[in-house]
Order: C-alpha cells, then structure tokens, then sequence
C-alpha cells in the first residue's frame, strides 16, 4: 500500500465507479472489496496510484474543489474517456472539466494542451489558452489552430 493514497466518499456506487474507473485506464485494476456493516470499502488502482473508496451516504458529496486529472496522449484518447466518464448521466463543465455520474469531477487534458500554454511564443501560448476556455471537452485541431492565429 502506498504511503499517501486518495479517498474518496460516495453517497452510493463505490463499487461501480470504481469498476467503470479501472476499464477506462492502463496499469489499473481493483484490489479489494469490503462489505461490512452496511458500507462497502473499495481498494483500486488507476494508471499506478491507489485509491480507496467507499458508500458512507450524502453527508459529504463531492465538489468541483478536488478532481482527477487524466493527461491524454491524443484526441482519441480524450474522446473515448469524455464519453466514458459523462456516459449515464453525467456532465461536461467547461475546459476539459467534467463530473461523471456519481458527480466526481475530472479533468480530461490532452497534453498537447500544456505544450501550448508553454509555447516559447507568447502570443501562441495567449491564443491556445483563450481557446481552451471557450471549450467544454479539449479539441486539439482547435487549440493548434488558435495558436496559430487561424
């Protein structure tokens, strides 16, 4: 087990977040699961970091304040897992941030994304980032044309 691990309360569907969370990502799988007394414990690993979660009901719902950042290697990679994670009723937001059903927020960014905002030129950098906060999901081609004045 890993020193400092990331723990997340769900109101219901720890179990399945979870499950869903692992399918979408390499280097992922569940450790374990825990029923007892009424709450179910979930141990699992996404892209080589552990998590814990587990259904403890609604006192403490998530907010927009802690989210889980994926850095995609290309459009498609983005796509697939923006489809995935807002699938069954959950919500794009804006700037590659969106809640999955059980309203966990993550941050779906090409990395591609963050080359731009680096660009050595400024005003690539200015325009790339202006885009990308008229976008919902990231769209690479637009950011690169942004950049790029077009």
């Amino acid at each position: 087990m890993q020193k400092v691990t990331t723990f997340l309360w769900y109101d219901d569907g720890a179990e399945e977040a979870a499950a869903l969370y692992v399918s979408l990502l390499p280097d992922s799988r569940i450790l374990s699961v825990n029923h007892a007394a009424g709450v179910t414990l979930v141990r699992f690993v996404l892209a080589g970091t552990e998590y814990q979660s587990m259904n403890a009901g609604p006192q403490f719902p998530f907010t927009e304040a802690t989210s889980i950042m994926v850095l995609c290697d290309d459009q498609a990679e983005v796509d697939r897992l923006w489809d995935a994670l807002i699938a069954g009723g959950g919500e794009p937001s804006q700037c590659g941030w969106l809640k999955d059903r059980w309203g966990l927020s993550w941050q779906i960014v090409p990395a591609r994304l963050l080359e731009l905002q680096n660009d050595p030129d400024p005003e690539r950098a200015r325009r790339a980032n202006e885009a990308m906060l008229r976008m919902a999901k990231i769209d690479i081609a637009a950011l690169e044309a942004a950049a790029d004045g077009s």
